[in-house]
């Protein structure tokens, strides 16, 4: 039983994680820093555990005490601490590799570090609530911070090639998956009727789309760019042939 707990646990981010790779046709990524960035967006859940603790300490709670309390929790507490910490560690770990070589590359590690915090919500969830609640999370929750990493890597990726822009683009990214997790998480916060559920799924299915746009976009940009680099690579090397002629 724990065992089928376990791989219910982690199945779903294991499956997009392999989607997202075998969609990263050039130039992949080094195996061992994507396993990297896994373990460290696992150990990211440490600073929204340690945001939400504060707050539950001061009274703070995800309902029961009026709209805009809710608000800020779903947007603040929960939203602005989970892609925060997972921002962390796209921004200081992942950004700087040399082989961040080509802008779908951000979302590729956006990705691994958003289902590593899943996969380690994931299963803290399953062990509490049972198996009823890892088959819920599989379809809604892990693919819901699948999508608030690919927006944010998609800006990141833009940010890491358009140097004179890459502030306003990485807090972007940083900008649209707290919203977007924030406004997920509100509806279902402030009621468990079929109308707040609805409204929940929508933001879901609007994240879905513009991931998906996100991805297609990246991997013609990526396409583009290696065309360019290869070009340029290709001249630099006919420079020094007829140099030495």
């Amino acid at each position: 039983m724990l065992l089928n707990a376990f791989a219910l646990a982690v199945a779903p981010g294991i499956a997009i994680m392999l989607a997202i790779y075998a969609l990263d046709q050039r130039n992949r990524e080094p195996l061992g820093l994507l396993i990297r960035c896994f373990l460290l967006g696992v150990l990211s859940v440490a600073i929204p555990l340690a945001v939400q603790t504060v707050a539950a300490m001061q009274g703070w709670r995800s309902s029961g005490g009026g709209l805009l309390q809710t608000t800020i929790y779903a947007f603040i507490i929960v939203g602005l601490s989970e892609e925060g910490g997972k921002f962390l560690v796209l921004r200081y770990f992942a950004y700087p590799k040399k082989a961040f070589d080509e802008p779908f590359d951000g979302i590729v590690y956006s990705i691994m570090i958003g289902m590593g915090f899943a996969t380690a919500e994931n299963i803290s969830y399953v062990y509490q609530f049972g198996m009823a609640t890892g088959w819920a999370r599989m379809f809604i929750s892990v693919p819901a911070h699948a999508c608030f990493a690919i927006l944010m890597g998609y800006y990141t990726g833009l940010a890491k090639f358009i140097p004179q822009h890459r502030g306003t683009l990485l807090l972007t990214g940083l900008f649209w998956a707290v919203m977007f997790h924030g406004a997920f998480d509100f509806f279902l916060f402030i009621g468990d009727s079929i109308f707040q559920v609805v409204a929940a799924l929508l933001c879901l299915y609007i994240a879905v789309r513009l991931s998906i746009r996100a991805i297609r976009q990246h991997r013609a940009t990526s396409r583009e760019w290696d065309r360019l680099r290869r070009e340029n690579e290709n001249q630099q090397e006919q420079g020094i042939e007829g140099g030495q002629d």
